[in-house]
């Protein structure tokens, strides 16, 4: 089996219906698909009961939160790659399974991008995927979850951290990608069409900040710490975009002379 999804889920029926009908309704048929409830009881089961022939496994019961779920939806994973797309979240469309194993990817990560669509503004826009992964990368942020294909045996030695219950994704990715090596493919599409209601990432924003930080000062020296704060000022799309200037010799010339010629600037101003 090539892939399982793996949908959690706790008092969100309406987004978990429209998270069901796009996984069931892929024109690839090589999946499984697992939803995990934390015992919800705003109708979510019956919601589950209604399309459980097209659901491989399920259950409906209290759990220690999100990371703690999704560990248990592995658990009764088979697929050579998991995906974690959650109640209110849906795969751009019907194709996107098929598309990505057209691909034949051999990696340990398959990665796509995230669409936001603001239906109260009428502005969307899709993440953008970093030139290349390291740890500038994700002391600034993280990857698209949702849009991630995880090779399984990924988890065979190292599950999702329960201790955190907002950025425990974030420093999956750490660990697999920085401390390990772990290899990835860019899926240059969207993936994953996201609910901006949702995400507990941005619900819990505080929260965030404080397991961010408190792993940051146990994975990093505080000198390099100190560093990498720097470019927290810049946002991601520029610092993507430096990223790419200072992998090119030429470019990277003309940028050190701009930020002299800008630095003896503001200096004389300030005499």
């Amino acid at each position: 089996m090539k892939y399982s999804i793996i949908t959690v889920n706790y008092n969100n029926k309406d987004g978990l219906r429209k998270t069901i009908e796009s996984v069931i309704h892929q024109t690839c048929r090589d999946f499984e698909y697992i939803v995990i409830d934390g015992g919800s009881t705003d109708g979510s089961v019956d919601v589950i009961k209604e399309y459980e022939k097209d659901i491989d496994y399920w259950v409906s019961e209290p759990d220690n939160g999100i990371y703690h779920a999704m560990n248990k939806g592995i658990a009764h994973a088979h697929g050579e790659y998991l995906n974690f797309m959650n109640s209110g979240d849906c795969f751009y469309d019907n194709e996107r399974l098929q598309a990505i194993l057209e691909h034949h990817y051999q990696c340990d990560m398959i990665i796509g991008s995230d669409y936001w669509y603001n239906p109260n503004t009428g502005k969307d826009f899709s993440t953008i995927l970093p030139p290349r992964l390291d740890m500038f990368t994700f002391y600034k942020g993280s990857l698209p979850h949702q849009s991630t294909f995880f090779k399984h045996t990924l988890f065979s030695d190292y599950m999702y951290d329960e201790t955190l219950k907002v950025v425990s994704d974030w420093k999956f990715y750490i660990q697999k990608i920085i401390a390990e090596g772990c290899s990835v493919n860019y899926f240059h599409d969207v993936i994953c069409r996201k609910d901006l209601n949702d995400g507990i990432g941005y619900t819990q924003a505080e929260r965030s900040k404080i397991e961010h930080d408190e792993f940051i000062a146990q994975f990093m020296l505080t000198g390099i710490n100190k560093h990498y704060e720097t470019l927290t000022k810049l946002d991601n799309s520029t610092f993507y975009k430096f990223m790419d200037i200072c992998d090119s010799p030429k470019s990277l010339r003309y940028l050190t002379l701009a930020i002299k010629i800008i630095y003896r600037l503001l200096h004389k101003k300030e005499k």
